[in-house]
């Protein structure tokens, strides 16, 4: 097992991937720090949690910002393991402010990599990237059905090899940092490992209208708020539960001799898909009971409409997939909300 290898820093432990990994670090005896600037909705409440789950001694919470380069320093120092998770989160917010989007995501990225590699420890670093750096898409063959887009020409969905193509300053600022990340492998010999996550979901996930759609959905339908789709409602993704996530960066960690320097889709798969409306509108009225009003707008830069990790090199290399299917884990995260409508009383 990892947990008592390395000493962990997790940037961005306040969020809602963080938080969860730092959980179960710190409930299997790890020590851990976490750095986090708590800007996002529902982060304090999440270290507050966290602390219940641990001695003083092995949770240590530093409060900083990625763009504050001696902060990150003091926090990579003494880690031989680094969760890169914070940054800038959303495309909607990156076209309104590129300039910070840029400074959180690029900018931040660099400075957890420049920390690594003057701390003298060899740290691991994982970052959390996206599927956004493959771009729309757009020579994806695809056809549009009743309910959701299928690919025609991508049985197994959409490979590590693809070309990258950045779309939306979202999307320029984390393919930087994607290729920063892994670059630093080769040109520094600095034990990376690159994620290009899809959409994850699950618990203490405080997710926003342009962020964290599914979690959003849930939330809004339980507040009775209104429910904007943009887009069709027809695209397609293929999603992933938390706990599998949190699996697949154990097992990255656990190989760093076959995972160091290496890039990895990370997600659902073809077993694991969703469309973001028609097929998930009524699974949520299911659950909630009554039906749910919505309204469409136009689709939003560089939305794909449809798009599916394929995850076999980390099936392959990892010796892991996904556990947790679409219709247990939809209902999982929607039983933990309605048992805990307290936390998201301010959203």
């Amino acid at each position: 097992m990892i947990y008592d290898r390395y000493r962990f820093l997790v940037t961005g432990g306040a969020g809602f991937i963080g938080a969860n990994l730092a959980a179960r670090l710190l409930q299997n005896g790890a020590h851990v720090t976490i750095l986090d600037n708590l800007s996002r909705p529902g982060a304090l409440s999440n270290v507050e949690w966290l602390k219940t789950l641990a001695e003083n001694a092995r949770l240590t919470f530093i409060q900083g910002d990625l763009n504050d380069a001696e902060k990150v320093k003091q926090a990579c120092d003494g880690a031989t393991c680094i969760f890169h998770f914070a940054g800038q989160v959303a495309v909607t917010t990156s076209v309104v402010d590129p300039r910070k989007d840029f400074m959180d995501n690029a900018l931040g990225t660099l400075n957890v990599l420049e920390a690594a590699r003057g701390s003298g420890c060899d740290p691991v670093v994982i970052y959390s990237s996206t599927n956004k750096v493959y771009g729309e898409l757009d020579e994806a063959e695809f056809k549009e059905g009743a309910m959701r887009y299928e690919y025609t020409d991508r049985p197994n969905g959409i490979a590590e090899s693809q070309p990258l193509d950045f779309h939306s300053p979202y999307g320029c600022s984390k393919g930087a940092a994607d290729q920063y990340v892994h670059d630093y492998a080769r040109i520094y010999g600095l034990r990376t490992i690159v994620m290009r996550q899809s959409c994850i979901y699950g618990y203490r996930q405080f997710g926003i209208e342009d962020q964290g759609w599914l979690a959003w959905f849930i939330i809004a339908a339980l507040k009775d708020r209104p429910i904007t789709i943009y887009g069709d409602g027809k695209q397609v993704r293929d999603i992933l539960f938390i706990d599998d996530l949190l699996d697949a960066y154990e097992a990255a960690v656990a190989q760093t001799q076959k995972t160091a320097g290496r890039i990895y889709n990370i997600g659902g798969g073809v077993k694991n898909t969703m469309s973001v409306w028609t097929e998930f509108g009524p699974i949520l009225e299911s659950l909630l009971g009554r039906p749910i009003k919505v309204s469409m707008k136009d689709w939003r830069p560089g939305d794909q409409k449809i798009y599916v990790s394929d995850i076999r090199m980390a099936k392959r290399d990892l010796g892991w997939e996904p556990k947790v299917s679409v219709q247990d884990g939809v209902g999982r995260l929607f039983d933990w909300m309605k048992s805990n409508q307290a936390l998201f009383a301010n959203l």
